[in-house]
């Protein structure tokens, strides 16, 4: 069983934040893929559902921590113990400073890279997490970074490429529960390719 967890904050002002890129493709994989209603369970929003792939369905829980961005690993450690899940079966959708918008990359393991989500769920989980890493780009000096990722995507930003890239990663998705993590960041990069080219 996959447990996805997307990050971002509670609360309606925030609904459509850079910093809830994770919250927003919950909600679209949970849509595209007939998912069950969200429960409130492990300090966060609890859906279940199968994702269908070529070799038969796969269970999959989704989850949207709601203990805000940075204790987000408190939620994640309770569904995993909960259902047993270890750390190399869960990944985790989140925001990315470091690349460029609409750059999207997956990876296995690794550090935080100073994501304070990240770094929650590292601390209570453990290495081992995979992460798809969705570009919001950096504003150019650290003192905006924290206005940068609580401002939402502007609609150009949504039309371009945010609200093409859900779309690409919820039809990708069957890679993913399959293990296919490379034909999964490749289907998604092609599906919705980062403007301005590859560059970060």
């Amino acid at each position: 069983m996959l447990l996805i967890v997307g990050l971002g904050n509670p609360g309606g002002k925030y609904a459509f934040n850079r910093h809830n890129a994770g919250f927003l493709v919950l909600e679209a994989i949970a849509q595209d893929h007939g998912f069950g209603p969200w429960r409130e369970k492990f300090q966060g929003h609890l859906a279940e559902g199968q994702i269908q792939t070529s070799s038969g369905p796969k269970k999959a829980l989704l989850l949207r921590p709601q203990t805000y961005y940075n204790e987000s690993g408190l939620s994640v450690r309770a569904a995993a113990e909960f259902y047993k899940i270890a750390p190399e079966d869960i990944v985790v959708f989140h925001d990315e400073i470091d690349l460029a918008p609409g750059k999207f990359r997956f990876k296995t393991g690794g550090g935080h890279g100073g994501n304070n989500g990240m770094r929650s769920i590292l601390a209570h989980v453990g290495p081992g997490v995979k992460r798809g890493r969705i570009g919001i780009g950096h504003p150019g000096h650290k003192d905006k970074v924290t206005g940068h990722v609580l401002s939402d995507f502007s609609k150009a930003e949504a039309e371009e490429w945010f609200g093409p890239m859900l779309d690409a990663i919820t039809r990708a998705l069957p890679l993913l529960a399959e293990g296919q993590e490379d034909a999964f960041q490749t289907k998604v990069t092609h599906l919705a390719p980062a403007p301005g080219g590859d560059a970060d």
